[in-house]
Formats: C-alpha cells, sequence, structure tokens
C-alpha cells in the first residue's frame, strides 16, 4: 500500500521550470535516497510534499491520517526557550492530554453520579492513549535522543537562541526523530553532525519502523541507510530500487542505453527527412514520401542527452608572503568564557591544516579570531608581511534579492557581463541560475556562487569554513582536486576526512588540546 502517490508533479520558480511532470508512488516502510545535481529541486520537492511550498500542476494524494515530518535546511529558534522545553514540545497533545485528565480528576471530586460516568470513560481512554505512546517514558526517550545527536551535552536547560547553526540542526533534528511520524522528509539531516553522530543516526535510521525521503550528499550514508533511490535530473525524476551502489551503477547502465537509443533514432530520423526531401515532388514516389512523413510524425522523440555541469575550480596566490603567514602565543578564544585551552600555533607558507573537532568546541570561533573579526579574550596573534587571507564563513547570511550575477559584479566591478557568467559557470552555476535571487537557491548552489567569489579574490591564504556542507559528489570532488593543486596556504575545518585527508600536510585536533 503507497503512503503517497504523486502524479503529473510540475513546478515553476518565476518562468523557470524547476522539474516537469514527476510520477512516484512511496510504498509503507520505504527507504528513500532522493539524490541529483545541486539545483535540481530536490529541497523544492521536499517542500511540495511537505505541504510548504505549492506545485504549478499535479497531485499529491496522502493516505489518510498520516503524520508527515520534514526537517528543514534553515529555521529560526524563539528566544527564551529551554532545550528541554523546545524538545518536550514534540510531545505537547500528550501533556495537553495529561492536563484534561488531571482536570477531569478535579471534575470527579465535585460532580454529580450522572456526570461521573462520562468523566470515568474519558479518563480511561485517555489514560489508554498516553500508555499507547509511550508518555511516561518520554523522559527516557529524550535523554536517549539527546545523548544520540550530542545534545546532552549542550546542557539541556541552555537557551536555544545561544545555539550555533550546526547545534541549531541538531536540535531541529531531535525534536523531529522523537515525533516519530509516518514519514520523515529529512534534508541533509549530517550537516554540522559530528562522526559519531552520524553513526547514530545511521543506526537510527536502519532500525527505523516507519517511511522516509532523505536529501544526502554524503554517499556512505546513503548507501548503508536507504533501499530505494529517486534520482532528480534534467528536470525528470527516475526510481531505482536498491542502496547509492547498486543506483550507480544502474544509472551508468542507463545512460548508456538512452546514448544509443538516442543515436539510433537520430540516424532512423536524418533517412525518414532526407528520403521525404527527395521524393516527396515526384509523383512516382510521394506516395511513400507522405507515408514516411506520418511514420516520422508518429515517432516520440528521445531528449537528447545533457550532461551535468561540471565545476572547475581553481585558487592562485596573488602573491608570494613571508614563510611564517600566522603565528599565535598563548591566545584563548572565546566570548564571555574561554572554549579552549591557550594555544600556541604556527602556520607555515604551503601548509594544509584540518581543523577537528566535534561541534561547538570553537573551531568557527578559532578562524574568527584568526581572522580579526573577534577578539581573543587574551594572548597575541601575529600576521606576517604580504599575507592575504579569503575567508569562507561557515554561515552565510544570503544577500536580499540579488542574484549570483549581481553578486559577484558588486565585488568585482571592473569585469565585464560576460567574464562573471564565465566564472560562475566554472564554478557549477548553469544559466538558469545567474539572474535568479541568491535566497530561492539551494545551500549547494549558493556554496558554489561563494567558491566563485574565492576564486576571483586576490588572497595567498585560503581558510575554509565546512566548504563541503550542502555540496553535490562532482562539486566536492572537484574542489578537493582544486585544493589539493593550490600552491598557496589552506587552513580548513572539515567533518569529512575523506574529503581533506589525501591533500592536507596535518590535523589540528581541538580535542587533543583539552
Amino acid at each position: 500500500m503507497s503512503i503517497v502517490h504523486v502524479e503529473n508533479l510540475t513546478h515553476f520558480y518565476g518562468d523557470q521550470l524547476v522539474f516537469k511532470d514527476i510520477e512516484f508512488r512511496l510504498l509503507n516502510k520505504e527507504k528513500v535516497g532522493l539524490v541529483g545535481p545541486n539545483g535540481a529541486g530536490k529541497s523544492t520537492l521536499l517542500k511540495i510534499l511537505s505541504g510548504q511550498l505549492l506545485p504549478d500542476y499535479g497531485s499529491i494524494s496522502w493516505l489518510p491520517n498520516k503524520q508527515i515530518g520534514y526537517l528543514e535546511q534553515h529555521i529560526e529558534l524563539k528566544k527564551g526557550t529551554s532545550i528541554l522545553g523546545f524538545l518536550k514540545s514534540a510531545f505537547q497533545h500528550l501533556y495537553d492530554m495529561e492536563e484534561e485528565m488531571l482536570g477531569i480528576t478535579n471534575k470527579m471530586a465535585i460532580c454529580n453520579e450522572g456526570e461521573l460516568q462520562g468523566l470515568l470513560k474519558r479518563y480511561s481512554l485517555i489514560q489508554d492513549i498516553l500508555e499507547a505512546q509511550d508518555f511516561y517514558l518520554i523522559d527516557s526517550k529524550i535523554e536517549d535522543v539527546s545523548s544520540g545527536l550530542g545534545i546532552l551535552a549542550l546542557g539541556l536547560d541552555r537557551d536555544v537562541a545561544q545555539l550555533s547553526g550546526g547545534q541549531r540542526t541538531k536540535l531541529l533534528l531531535a525534536k523531529l526523530l522523537l515525533t516519530e511520524p509516518d514519514i520523515l522528509l529529512l534534508d541533509e539531516p549530517t550537516n554540522y553532525l559530528d562522526y559519531e553522530h552520524i553513526v547514530w543516526l545511521k543506526d537510527y535510521l536502519i532500525n527505523y519502523k516507519k517511511s522516509f525521503i532523505l536529501i544526502s550528499h554524503d554517499t556512505h550514508f546513503l548507501n548503508e541507510v536507504v533501499n530505494v533511490i529517486f534520482h532528480l535530473e534534467h528536470k525528470h525524476l527516475t526510481r531505482y530500487v536498491g542502496n547509492y551502489r547498486a543506483f550507480l551503477e544502474a544509472y551508468e547502465l542507463r545512460k548508456h542505453q538512452i546514448h544509443i537509443a538516442y543515436s539510433k533514432q537520430q540516424q532512423e530520423i536524418h533517412k525518414l527527412e532526407t528520403y521525404i526531401q527527395k521524393n516527396k515532388v515526384r509523383s512516382s514516389t510521394s506516395k511513400q514520401a507522405k507515408s514516411r512523413e506520418k511514420k516520422l510524425a508518429k515517432i516520440e522523440r528521445i531528449e537528447k542527452p545533457v550532461g551535468n555541469l561540471h565545476p572547475r575550480y581553481s585558487f592562485h596566490v596573488s602573491e608570494r608572503p613571508v614563510s611564517t603567514i600566522i603565528e599565535t602565543k598563548d591566545i584563548i578564544v572565546g566570548y564571555t568564557y574561554p572554549l579552549l585551552p591557550a594555544l600556541n600555533f604556527t602556520l607555515k607558507r604551503g601548509d594544509k591544516v584540518a581543523i577537528i573537532g566535534h561541534n561547538g568546541i570553537g573551531k568557527s570561533t578559532l578562524l574568527k579570531t584568526m581572522m580579526g573579526e573577534i577578539n581573543p579574550l587574551s594572548g597575541t596573534i601575529s600576521i606576517g608581511d604580504n599575507v592575504r587571507p579569503s575567508y569562507f564563513e561557515q554561515e552565510w547570511h544570503t544577500p536580499v534579492e540579488q542574484t549570483p550575477m549581481d553578486y559577484i559584479w558588486s565585488m568585482h566591478e571592473q569585469m565585464n557581463q560576460k567574464e562573471i557568467r564565465q566564472a560562475l559557470a566554472r564554478a557549477g552555476i548553469n544559466k538558469e541560475h545567474i539572474l535568479q535571487p541568491l535566497h530561492t537557491l539551494s545551500g549547494g548552489e549558493q556554496t558554489k556562487v561563494r567558491l566563485c567569489q574565492l576564486m576571483l579574490e586576490k588572497s595567498n591564504w585560503l581558510i575554509l569554513d565546512e566548504p563541503t556542507n550542502h555540496l553535490d559528489v562532482q562539486a566536492k570532488e572537484a574542489l578537493a582536486l582544486a585544493l589539493k593543486k593550490y600552491e598557496g596556504t589552506l587552513l580548513i575545518v572539515s567533518h569529512e576526512p575523506e574529503f581533506y585527508e589525501e591533500w592536507c600536510t596535518n590535523v589540528l585536533n581541538l580535542e587533543d588540546c583539552r
């Protein structure tokens, strides 16, 4: 039995077609990986399924009384709410029932005999519902999920407004998992999770007794948890049975078959058109030519196979700096309180260092302190002569209504429109999205625009804070290759060892500093 049936789903952004005539059924207990290049419309599809967006055409039919849970990439949390209070709100309907049950207890003390039977019946019904939904195990559930995702260590009485971007993502995911909906819609849930929390989430999803649709560019994670792949590419969706590895094999075969079928059809079309052109004016062969015209008109034409736009990143050294890029002496980083002990750190010209450690330990704060955006609580920082840093921040506030073209042009006024288009194309931004407002683009496309800006900036020291979050597989591979070839100095925060371990010269584990 299908939980949801989607038919002829078509969606536009303005006059740009996002996807067309999507059809699929989601069966009970199916675990789906929704994959495709950045900008294909994956997040848009989840928003439509969750009801946050309306499609332009098509229908979505849900099985009645099915609860849908959706994890967004970005959401604001209200100041004044504790972490525990926020997580408990996942069970608000049960707490409301408990309150009603306590109210019934008070009424029974003063009611007459005629009212008592009705109150007892309602009390018994509520008690059965609470027990069936493990109401009295809520505290234990919250502790298990909080521990698994690393939230317990933050302190359950902490205000949600004080949390970093990665910590907010964990909190939203925790609340969603606690609700245990009939279908989970998860948009990149592994972003900002530490390795051990990704392992916990992997085990949780493997054992999840209901259905989910998951967007993730972590192919190892996908391969472990899904049994069906929905591939969204070139505005169409194709279903593949099996995990991600099985999908890759089937997809390569399908591409090969489509290329062969397209070539054969083009040969047949060319042959028919040549015959028609030569023979339709001759009286002796006009009948045959008309017959072939009808045959040509009936051919259901195969769309020409189009490859995805492959990013081609490259970063250049604008000028040679001195041998010591940066040196810190006994710096203590933090805001009101220190996050780490005193740190002595020296970065030499040509070093490529990865900074690692669990979320919230102070990786981003350390980078911001080195960049001068935050003053150290104590200690000194010395930056060498001719050092020109370029900084990729983890959290980026998208310029309102600016397009990729506007954004790059505002920083490089000497460039003409053609040069900017070419630079954005090298970064992997296709022509459909160059003039689309940045805030409407996917997280991966926004990252590509920012990487385009880094390529154009004159620098000799790259400081990258989680640059691979949201990037698709091809873009990650292209970025890793570019950083491997980069002749300058590099400081990178990353939670993906497979991304940096081949070309990094050293790893700074902030866990060891503690």
